[in-house]
């Protein structure tokens, strides 16, 4: 850019860098990003053509004409006259008189005269992205050296912009991908299991009702507390699907609220022993750490027939620990999860997720005592502070 640069283009510039740099939604980028480089080199109209695999246009992002106009123009352009040697040179390009230009192959009907062009491709890391169609120049005839030079530096933030919300997208299409399958197995190996049973046990009922009608009433009561069971069951797994609630407070608070729903949708005492101190974590670290503790909790209500379970959560410079402990009749974990059960395989998951590790001390008639080490010094810090 060179120390002879005037000021307010290196404020210009600067500002245009960040009015792209944290929007995340690749719709809202473009528009931004097109937008702002109009603006940056006072351009009447400008246009962003974003190439597919073949280096075809397959968008085309406008500023400065409405969207009445932009409708009547019809689909996209194809790449003809300049556009095509634009993006067939891939290099800048500045015309002053557009109609005058051998490889100029006219405008559409309806188009808006235009004349002064400057093109520049849209690069990161080595690959073309686009280019920038920037046309009269406000003020003058035609775009200067100057402006060439600012759009050029601006095109390479646009770039990493554009890369970054379509990140940003993957990623979270993958995060939906993920929970979605999640949210099945969950749903298949407790819900959806218990629903199931009770269909079963109903099936026989119609001839019972001949033979022995007090064991059918009984079959219809007992499916009737398990069907209310289920619905508290699925009252709990909605309230997992509410990540508002992990955001806006902090880890003792969520673990209070998850074992009061347990008291009241049981008959499982529950014991608690948390730090009087806030302890403040990651929003990722609080949703899967709170998962792992609803999973546990839920298995001890639907599996363990334990009477009490002692929930106890401590923190540290190195390590956050969570540990539930239940009275329950207890289980073999390996033949458990081997037999795809997918609660234990799940929690599992998620605390490798979070650079931690999970053990499950159980034996039938012992018990179950579950402990969730996840380390405080990490890309998932979490920790105890006194607000």
């Amino acid at each position: 850019m060179g120390s002879g640069r005037p000021r307010s283009e290196i404020e210009a510039l600067s500002d245009a860098v960040g009015a792209v740099g944290g929007i995340l939604d690749v719709e809202a980028v473009l528009q931004v990003i097109v937008d702002t480089a109009r603006e940056l080199v006072s351009a009447r109209y400008a246009a962003l053509g974003i190439f597919d695999d073949q280096r075809r246009i397959e968008q085309f992002i406008t500023s400065g004409i409405t969207a009445q106009q932009r409708a009547e123009l019809g689909p996209l352009p194809e790449g003809h006259g300049l556009l095509g040697l634009i993006v067939e040179e891939g290099r800048s390009i500045r015309i002053p008189e557009i109609a005058a230009h051998p490889a100029s192959y006219g405008f559409p009907p309806g188009h808006p005269p235009m004349h002064s062009l400057l093109g520049v491709p849209v690069r990161n890391k080595n690959r073309t992205l686009g280019n920038f169609y920037l046309t009269d120049k406000l003020g003058a005839r035609d775009f200067t050296d100057d402006d060439q030079r600012l759009v050029e530096l601006f095109a390479l933030h646009a770039g990493i912009a554009m890369d970054n919300a379509r990140l940003h997208e993957a990623t979270g299409r993958l995060a939906v991908l993920e929970e979605r399958d999640r949210i099945g197995k969950d749903l298949h190996d407790g819900i959806i299991q218990s629903i199931y049973g009770v269909s079963l046990s109903l099936e026989d009922v119609p001839e019972l009702m001949d033979v022995d009608r007090d064991e059918a009433r009984a079959r219809v009561d007992r499916a009737i507390d398990a069907l209310h069971g289920t619905i508290r069951d699925l009252r709990g797994f909605i309230f997992g699907l509410r990540p508002e609630l992990v955001d806006q407070t902090d880890l003792v608070g969520l673990l209070v609220a998850l074992t009061e729903q347990l008291r009241q949708n049981s008959l499982v005492e529950v014991t608690v022993h948390l730090p009087e101190q806030r302890v403040t974590a990651s929003p990722h670290v609080r949703t899967e750490l709170l998962q792992v503790a609803r999973e546990a909790l839920s298995n001890v209500a639907r599996h363990s027939g334990a009477s009490e379970v002692d929930v106890a959560l401590t923190v540290d410079e190195i390590t956050l620990v969570l540990e539930v402990t239940d009275n329950g009749r207890g289980f073999d974990p390996d033949t458990a999860v081997h037999d795809g059960h997918f609660g234990l395989a799940n929690m599992r998951d998620r605390v490798t997720a979070l650079g931690g590790d999970l053990a499950i001390s159980s034996a039938a008639g012992s018990g179950t005592h579950i402990i969730v080490r996840i380390p405080t010094a990490s890309e998932h810090e979490a920790r105890a502070d006194d607000d």
